[in-house]
């Protein structure tokens, strides 16, 4: 007899360079047995071996990125025959800019696994063709383009939440426009029409999560009925959502800068979704701290 139906296997994939080992780190710390980089059969057969009702292992994650494809098989249909197997996978896939990977395999002086002599972009690209299928089929994507070591892993914590939990997972993201509207976003609400805390000379120096500022952000004329509409659109978007396998959804809310009003609309959006027991909710603010 084995655990199918309690141990939920986790693959961390994506981009050389998109933070992989950072996120491995953070399963290790959350008590999960961390393997790297396994041929594809091999995955499959460690998550056989970790489902036994004699594993030591409660808790697996894998990570693997396109050097396994030097193995046959794709990593897309890896994830198919673990799911055929009555595992449920959770996958999560972490990409950058193209320009934010240069730099990166820069600083190190590292090749990319497929420059094959050309040059370094020719290698992202072709990367990026080769993870298109797996990327389309992950379950949370995270783009650490903009993301420091520390904002990464608090990223990699805020969107997997309790995977165990049979529920849906909402991440609401704060963002300021002027660093570019988050890439991993399922949907994005603009709340400049509301006004800007920033040009109240005593709230200036005041964020979203302070007091002042929320209380004033949400004074404003619809506000509140905002937050009351976007909870119901996805409310009402949730069966869809589950109806074709995504259980993981994230919600940007964007602002100028990201320091105020976004801030103060996803704390007040959060609030009013966790009163509802089909989810499960977080936030991200992923600017808060910019200039």
């Amino acid at each position: 007899m084995s655990r199918e139906t309690t141990i939920r296997p986790v693959i961390i994939t994506g981009m050389s360079g998109g933070g992989l080992s950072t996120a491995a780190k953070v399963f290790e710390d959350k008590g999960f047995f961390v393997a790297q980089n396994l041929p594809p059969q091999m995955i499959v057969d460690l998550i056989d071996l970790a489902a036994r009702d004699d594993s030591p292992v409660d808790n697996l994650a894998i990570v693997t990125d396109v050097r396994a494809r030097i193995f046959n098989g794709s990593l897309l249909g890896t994830v198919q025959l673990i799911r055929e197997r009555g595992y449920e996978p959770f996958v999560l896939f972490l990409e950058a800019r193209d320009d934010v990977l240069i730099c990166r395999f820069d600083s190190v002086r590292r090749t990319h696994p497929l420059q094959e002599g050309d040059t370094l972009q020719a290698g992202i690209e072709r990367e990026r063709q080769e993870l298109a299928a797996i990327r389309e089929n992950s379950d949370v994507i995270i783009d650490t383009s903009n993301l420091s070591v520390h904002d990464l892993r608090r990223a990699v914590e805020v969107s997997v939440g309790q995977l165990p939990e049979d529920r849906q997972h909402i991440t609401v993201q704060s963002f300021g426009f002027k660093h570019g509207a988050p890439r991993d976003a399922d949907i994005v609400f603009d709340v400049r029409f509301l006004p800007n805390p920033y040009w109240v000379p005593e709230l200036r120096d005041f964020r979203g999560v302070d007091a002042p500022v929320a209380d004033y952000v949400l004074s404003q004329p619809g506000a509140r009925t905002f937050v009351a509409d976007v909870a119901n659109l996805l409310s009402s978007m949730l069966g869809g959502y589950r109806h074709e396998g995504k259980d993981f959804i994230t919600v940007g809310i964007g602002c100028t800068g990201g320091h105020h009003r976004s801030v103060a609309v996803s704390e007040a959006l959060a609030a009013t979704l966790r009163e509802r027991d089909e989810v499960d909710v977080s936030v991200l603010h992923r600017d808060l701290e910019r200039h």
